[in-house]
């Protein structure tokens, strides 16, 4: 009867049934793929050299090779690079984590030099790689490419890879150095799309004075909507928290009240044409400092790995799928006849991405240390040189804008494309491999002691990840050896800087903060009326 049943299916039906059975074995293959990079990293967890992201890679290139082999050549990966896959479902994870687990008080102390990196560094290496594209690329034979191609080739290979970054270097031990890398990355990755998108929208066949004022008005505007949208999305859950608090019934009801406003904020901002990137970093920033106080004790730890554990996943699934992807026979067999374009394209755009990040972390990192009146807040030659190489490596967000520029449907049957899109692999794979192996190295070697300098310094009691030092460790240790005295006096000192309330931007804000923020919206302190509170006791 099965068999008779089968008989007479519409044709339809069975290759339906039939793709629908290949759509299972290739997830459960890659699900498996994730559990091996997983435990894989697990033993590899104290290699200098290795982090998840190159073993991911790794694992998908030789998958990718075994794909190809078993299927005779015809293709190299188990899943389809989609572009809503990765800004929709992979990226927000990533970045509202990023967000949600940083040191706050590091990262707007350095504030301004963050953004000095994250947008106008963004802008100048943007120029240099537009430039150097434009000149190199004519006498390559690439093909007919447009202006638009060019500029957007300096949007896509400006983007940094903050989620390969933010796991070669450690908060813990080099917090400066950390805040400075990794919120450049948010920052840059939310101009590059931004920059993306600016190019695509506008008509560049025509550039004049007008559209560079509208360009550069329209740069502000999503920066500033972004960021008090995503702050908005974060003080509403803090107050619908507050207000109902659900913990006394359920807690399971506030941790997805978290999960849910938290990806609701990107998608706004996805609906209203704004910078979702920025928009998630800001509203995770918003409930790290609100709404994760206002929840049971239960909830705090459940939210603070249930986030960590969205965004680890959502890495490595990216990077196995680029591992993968670099074996797409399709493109490489276009640009098979003549090899050496896209290695000399491949090897031009690195010279550039080198190149373009030197000419702003160097002269932008002298520019903001003489604001700075304290050494401890400057920025050395040898924490300068170690940022311009952490920020050396492209990934996802590079991958993802090539896709949307040189592909057609998903497919690169146009030469030129071919060259672009295998380039753009050459780059990811070859920065994230050989860039990435060598941070760790040069950490150790140009920050030796950075792990016992500055973290008393940057810790922020009671954060989704704080630290247990005691805040004056310091002063003690400096009480233990009056000898250290003898030096000529510092120009600021911690004991000063509590005792004296200094007249700062972080001093208003507070004063602000206490006065009227937390009594509406909760945070630190948050004392709930009603039993089973996370202060009950």
């Amino acid at each position: 009867m099965a068999m008779e049943a089968g008989s007479i299916l519409p044709e339809p039906m069975k290759l339906l049934a039939t793709h629908d059975h290949s759509s299972v074995v290739s997830m459960n293959l890659f699900v498996a793929l994730l559990c091996a990079c997983i435990i894989i990293g697990h033993l590899l967890e104290e290699n200098r050299w290795m982090n998840e992201s190159i073993t991911a890679l790794a694992i998908g290139l030789c998958t990718g090779v075994v794909i190809l082999l078993t299927s005779g050549g015809k293709s190299s990966h188990l899943l389809v690079f989609s572009e809503d896959l990765f800004f929709i479902y992979l990226l927000p994870p990533i970045i509202f984590n990023a967000g949600f687990q940083v040191k706050k008080k590091q990262f707007f102390r350095n504030f301004i030099t963050i953004m000095l990196f994250g947008a106008v560094g963004t802008l100048i290496s943007f120029g240099i790689i537009s430039i150097g594209a434009i000149h190199f690329f004519q006498k390559m034979n690439v093909g007919p490419l447009k202006i638009g191609d060019y500029l957007a080739i300096g949007a896509i290979f400006s983007a940094t890879d903050s989620v390969c970054t933010l796991q070669v270097l450690n908060q813990d031990e080099t917090p400066l150095l950390y805040s400075l890398v990794f919120g450049e990355g948010v920052v840059n990755d939310a101009t590059s799309v931004v920059l993306f998108n600016a190019i695509q929208s506008f008509d560049l066949t025509h550039l004049n004075s007008g559209i560079a004022l509208q360009f550069i008005g329209g740069f502000l505007y999503l920066f500033v909507a972004s960021t008090l949208l995503g702050a908005f999305a974060g003080l509403l859950s803090a107050y619908i928290i507050k207000k109902l608090y659900f913990g006394r019934h359920s807690t399971d009801r506030e941790v997805a009240l978290m999960i849910l406003m938290a990806y609701l904020s990107y998608m706004l901002a996805e609906l209203f044409n704004l910078s979702a990137i920025l928009t998630v970093f800001f509203c995770g920033i918003v409930m790290s400092h609100y709404t994760w106080h206002n929840v049971t004790e239960s909830s705090r730890v459940t939210t603070k790995h249930a986030f960590a554990t969205l965004s680890f996943v959502a890495e490595i699934f990216i990077f196995l799928y680029v591992g993968m992807d670099a074996l797409d026979i399709e493109k490489w067999k276009i640009v098979s006849s003549s090899p050496g374009t896209p290695i000399g394209v491949s090897s031009v755009l690195l010279a550039l991405v080198l190149v373009g990040r030197a000419a702003f972390v160097f002269p932008l990192s002298f520019l903001s240390n003489l604001t700075k009146n304290s050494p401890y807040e400057k920025v050395n030659l040898k924490q300068q040189v170690t940022i311009w190489w952490a920020g050396l490596m492209r990934g996802a967000v590079s991958m993802a804008l090539a896709y949307n520029q040189f592909t057609r449907s998903g497919h690169t049957h146009l030469r030129k494309n071919a060259i672009m899109i295998t380039s753009t692999i050459t780059v990811v794979l070859f920065s994230t491999v050989v860039f990435g192996l060598m941070t760790k190295p040069i950490v150790r070697v140009f920050l030796p002691s950075s792990k016992y300098i500055p973290t008393v310094l940057s810790s922020e009691p009671s954060t989704p990840k704080s630290l247990t030092v005691p805040l004056l460790a310091q002063d003690d240790t400096e009480a233990n050896h009056p000898s250290s005295h003898h030096n000529v006096p510092r120009p600021t000192s911690l004991r000063m800087l509590l005792s004296i309330p200094s007249h700062t931007v972080h001093h208003y804000w507070r004063k602000f903060d206490d006065g009227f923020m937390r009594p509406v919206f909760g945070g630190r302190g948050f004392v709930p009326f009603f039993p089973g509170s996370p202060t009950d006791h």
